[in-house]
C-alpha cells in the first residue's frame, strides 16, 4: 500500500478549528454543572425578537441534553400592555408598578400563564425538549402576600401606604413540583404568578420569583436576561467577577443604579440564600445562556458571595 504523502492530509479552516476550540472549553463546564440545577429569568427583547426566542428554546433543550436542569421564569410585561390597550384598558404606574384591579389581574393571569407561557412552552417542545408550563397557584408551587409599600414621596405625604391591588410578593416557594419534573427530564416553565392565604390571586415581579426559587432549590446559577450587557463601570466597561462589599461600593458612589438597582438586589438576595452565582447578562445575543455559562469569558456579569 502506497504511503500517503504529507499533502493528502485534509486541511482545515480556521473556522472548523475554532469549533473545535469552542467544543473543548465546553467540556468541562459541562461536567461541572451536570445535575446541576440553573434558574434563568426569560424577559427583555429575547421575549420578543422571535430568532431570539427560537435560539433560546434550543439552547434550554442542550443543557437539559448535557445534563444540567433548566428551570424558567419568564416575564411578560410587552405582551400585558399590548392586551390591555387592545380592549380600552389604561393603565395606571406607580413607582414603576403597575397598579392592578381585578379587571387587570383577570388579563394579566391569561397573558402569563396562558398566551406567554404556552408559547415558551411550545418552542422548547418543537425543538426536542419535554418542557411543562406552570404558573405559581399550580400545585401551591408560589404561595404570595400582598405587596405594601410606603408612600415615601415627600411632594404627596401621606400616612396609608400606595395599594397596588394584585400586586404581590413572595411568601414562600414550595419546591417538591419542580423537583419532580427535573428528575423526569422535563423543564418548568413559570409564570410569576402566586395565590394568597385569601385566595386571590397575585402578579410578582419575574426577577423576584426567579432569585426566590433559585434560592429555595438550592440552584448552581441564577442567571437573569436583560437588555443590557451586565453591570457597567462609569466609562462604560462590563464588570464581573462581583463580590457583595464590591457591589455595595458601586451603588453608593451611583456606578449601580436606575433600572439595574432591583437586577443587582436581586442577584445579591439569591447568592446571600445560597445560590452559588448570579449572572446578568445580555439577552440580546444570540445563546446568551451557553456563552455565559459554558465559556472561560462569559458574556455579562458574575456575582457571587
Amino acid at each position: 500500500m502506497p504511503n500517503q504523502s504529507a499533502s493528502a492530509i485534509p486541511v482545515y479552516t480556521d473556522a472548523v478549528k475554532e469549533i473545535a476550540r469552542v467544543l473543548t472549553e465546553a467540556l468541562p463546564y459541562i461536567q461541572r454543572f451536570h445535575g446541576k440545577t440553573i434558574v434563568i429569568k426569560y424577559g427583555g427583547n429575547a421575549m420578543v425578537d422571535e430568532r431570539l426566542k427560537t435560539r433560546f428554546a434550543r439552547d434550554a433543550v442542550l443543557m437539559k441534553l448535557v445534563g444540567m436542569n433548566p428551570v424558567i421564569v419568564h416575564g411578560g410585561g410587552p405582551q400585558i400592555n399590548q392586551l390591555l390597550e387592545r380592549i380600552g384598558k389604561q393603565s395606571e404606574f406607580v413607582d414603576g408598578l403597575r397598579v392592578t384591579d381585578r379587571e387587570t389581574m383577570d388579563v394579566v393571569e391569561m397573558v402569563l400563564g396562558g398566551l406567554v407561557n404556552k408559547e415558551i412552552v411550545n418552542l422548547i417542545n418543537t425543538h426536542g425538549g419535554k418542557a411543562v408550563g406552570l404558573s405559581g397557584k399550580d400545585g401551591g408551587l408560589i404561595r404570595a402576600r400582598k405587596l405594601v409599600v410606603a408612600n415615601d414621596d415627600p411632594q404627596t405625604p401621606r400616612a396609608d401606604p400606595v395599594d397596588f391591588g394584585h400586586v404581590g410578593e413572595v411568601e414562600s416557594i414550595d419546591p417538591q413540583l419542580v423537583a419532580v419534573l427535573d428528575s423526569q427530564n422535563f423543564i418548568p416553565v413559570i409564570a410569576p404568578i402566586g395565590v394568597g392565604e385569601d385566595g386571590l390571586t397575585y402578579n410578582i415581579n419575574a426577577d423576584t420569583v426567579a432569585g426566590e426559587l433559585a434560592a429555595t432549590l438550592a440552584a448552581e446559577k441564577l442567571i437573569l436576561l436583560t437588555n443590557a450587557a451586565g453591570v457597567l463601570d462609569k466609562q462604560g466597561s462590563l464588570l464581573t467577577g462581583l463580590k457583595a462589599t464590591e457591589i455595595s461600593s458601586l451603588i453608593a458612589d451611583g456606578t449601580i443604579q436606575g433600572g439595574m438597582l432591583p437586577k443587582i438586589k436581586c442577584a445579591l438576595d439569591a447568592v446571600r440564600g445560597g445560590v452559588r452565582s448570579a449572572h446578568i447578562i445580555d439577552g440580546r445575543v444570540e445563546h446568551a445562556v451557553l456563552l455565559e455559562i459554558f465559556t472561560d469569558k462569559g458574556i455579562g456579569s458574575l456575582i457571587h458571595a
